[in-house]
């Protein structure tokens, strides 16, 4: 799949599966813009991507800030001067209980950064994505259509049922304009969110909760987001892709 000067925003790409996505993006030949708060691992991500050729745009941005996810999009076309794919990657997990006090400061959190911002920099996107007949991969989780025993999922959980709709709706939306728009909802995929929550668990606890046996690696979903984002997936729009080791046959 060849993405030769195809210009790509992928949020929340200075790991994990956005870094992933980045590097393959540029392995093809696009023209990558990186979206992070962690300027070291940016810069790391950044060295890999310019070794296949082309220097990546390295953004450090929090996407639930408005001015912040703003300035995504206006330095991509002022270096670039449009816009072919937008990854919504961008997402965090914080575990909180909604008998608790502070249950709500965690709600807002979570629902700011993995949908608000998910919506707000889609909605700045879409003037450049209309004008390039571009598309839109936004990552979601299979918590988004699961229910879970552990309470202290719910508001990450509720933040991608809310992705996925929104998905969907704007899929249909922006048909009329040739612009596409799929998720993907991985299950457990070995990435720093956990690390980066207070979640007392690893992911070998993840092994005995599907039928596979196994996590996943960030390289197979950007396996999965460089096919939807590519012409090979031109009649796809407004689906999702679920890739969880069959996680969703025994919940």
């Amino acid at each position: 799949m060849s993405f030769d000067n195809k210009v790509v925003i992928v949020t929340g790409s200075s790991s994990g599966i956005g870094a992933t996505a980045a590097l393959a993006f540029a392995k093809e030949g696009a023209n990558v813009v990186i979206v992070g708060r962690n300027e070291e691992k940016m810069k790391n991500v950044s060295n890999k991507c310019e070794s296949f050729g082309k220097k990546p745009l390295v953004i450090k941005a929090d996407v639930s800030k408005d001015d912040e996810a703003k300035k995504i999009i206006d330095e991509t076309i002022n270096q670039f001067g449009k816009l072919d794919i937008l990854v919504n990657n961008a997402g965090l997990f914080v575990p909180n209980d909604i008998t608790k006090d502070n249950f709500m400061e965690g709600y807002d959190h979570v629902m700011n950064v993995n949908l608000r911002a998910q919506v707000y920099i889609t909605h700045l996107a879409i003037p450049h994505l209309i004008k390039t007949k571009g598309n839109i991969v936004n990552i979601s989780s299979i918590a988004g259509t699961s229910t879970s025993t552990a309470s202290s999922i719910l508001s990450y959980a509720v933040s991608k049922a809310g992705l996925n709709h929104f998905s969907r709706g704007v899929a249909l939306k922006l048909a009329e304009y040739g612009v596409r728009v799929n998720t993907i909802s991985p299950g457990p995929t070995r990435t720093d969110i956990l690390d980066n929550s207070s979640a007392p668990i690893t992911w070998d606890n993840f092994l005995d909760m599907n039928p596979l046996k196994r996590v996943s690696d960030p390289e197979e979903i950007a396996d999965l987001i460089l096919f939807l984002a590519s012409e090979k997936a031109r009649g796809i729009t407004g689906s999702e892709y679920i890739s969880d080791n069959g996680s969703l046959l025994v919940r």
